[in-house]
């Protein structure tokens, strides 16, 4: 049985609690023994570098220095890295360890709540396949990342709430490799029952898969 450890806490308002809960009953429908923790000291466990994937769900807040290369050694030897918008693309912004492992941070969402259209890019990819671009409301992440990155899908900015972004393509879900790790990203889901929309379930569930170690 593969085992995947769920990291949540930070700020409340991504309901890290209530993401925690719903991605760990997807991953034990898929077969997956699950840790849940609550406190950034279980990144500096060296058990998690037995495990096959690592969630983190923890908007802002800070890491230790042996907590965040803890976890990048982890993940370098082989783990897995998967998460979603804040908890895992806005957490701990004063470690570049951390950032330069996700491929990317948050940095805006201009107009905060807004209708915006996710672009499928890579249909073909195992993660994306059969999902159709469709349109979405929530924060529009405006993100900084890693041109290593293989993007599967993205968002491109109107200029309504900012106007020298106009037109700039924002990427939203992408995965990568660190080392031997796997490494999968959505900025989707700004709240819980985000998680829930058919192709944002889709394709966290799938992205997660891809990430475990087998």
């Amino acid at each position: 049985m593969r085992k995947a450890m769920i990291v949540w806490g930070g700020w409340p308002g991504h309901d890290p609690d209530l993401c925690a809960s719903m991605i760990r009953g997807w991953l034990k429908a898929e077969g997956f023994e699950v840790r849940i923790e609550t406190t950034t000291a279980a990144f500096a466990d060296p058990a998690i570098h037995d495990l096959s994937l690592i969630i983190p769900i923890y908007t802002m807040s800070k890491i230790e220095k042996a907590e965040a290369l803890n976890l990048c050694a982890a993940v370098q030897s082989g783990v897995g890295l998967a998460g979603h918008h804040g908890g895992m693309g806005d957490a701990f912004r004063d470690s570049v360890d951390y950032q330069f492992l996700c491929g990317g941070q948050w940095v805006a969402h201009p107009g905060n709540i807004i209708d915006y259209k996710v672009d499928v890019t890579k249909p073909d990819d195992p993660i994306m396949k059969g999902l159709q671009s469709f349109e979405h409301r929530s924060e529009q992440y405006y993100m900084h990342v890693d041109p290593a990155n293989e993007v599967l899908a993205t968002t491109t900015f109107t200029g309504e709430h900012a106007s020298w972004i106009e037109g700039v393509v924002m990427p939203v879900v992408w995965k990568k490799r660190y080392g031997a790790g796997r490494v999968f990203y959505s900025s989707l889901g700004h709240r819980a029952y985000e998680l829930d929309v058919p192709e944002i379930r889709t394709l966290m569930t799938r992205g997660m898969l891809w990430a475990a170690r087998e």
